[in-house]
């Protein structure tokens, strides 16, 4: 079932010089990086692709935190790769990410009013068919 994925490296892993890493870690499990592009995304480009978070309490802050610096879109390809890049990267919070996870391993709480956690991956096929006309 190859499939492919939207993966983000955020702004907080561009800054910290994590793109080789998380794109070495990827490329480890076997995925294939079939788009890759860094950008400054505009707030237009965020908005549709956080649409789902309007509203929310913690839009605002992620919509700052978004823009503050260049992200690393990746469209990666693989066999179940949603799935594998989803477990890859840990859960969302980065303190309870297990060791081995892109976030266990190199994430942590910064204190900030949203959580800077390196990394997205889409939730589905329908999110990263949707995610990937947005960015490529």
């Amino acid at each position: 079932m190859t499939q492919s994925t939207l993966v983000l490296v955020k702004p907080d892993g561009v800054r910290r010089n994590l793109i080789g890493e998380v794109i070495a870690r990827c490329e480890q499990k076997g995925y294939v990086v079939s788009q890759l592009k860094k950008l400054t995304p505009t707030r237009e480009l965020l908005s549709q692709h956080y649409a789902e978070h309007e509203g929310k309490p913690f839009y605002e802050p992620l919509m700052e935190f978004m823009l503050s610096g260049d992200v690393v879109a990746i469209e990666l390809t693989g066999n179940r790769v949603i799935e594998g890049f989803r477990s890859l990267a840990g859960p969302t919070d980065p303190t309870t990410a297990a060791p081995g996870t892109i976030r266990g391993d190199l994430g942590r709480d910064w204190g900030t009013k949203v959580v800077q956690n390196l990394v997205h991956g889409s939730d589905s096929e329908e999110s990263a068919a949707r995610e990937l006309a947005l960015w490529f």
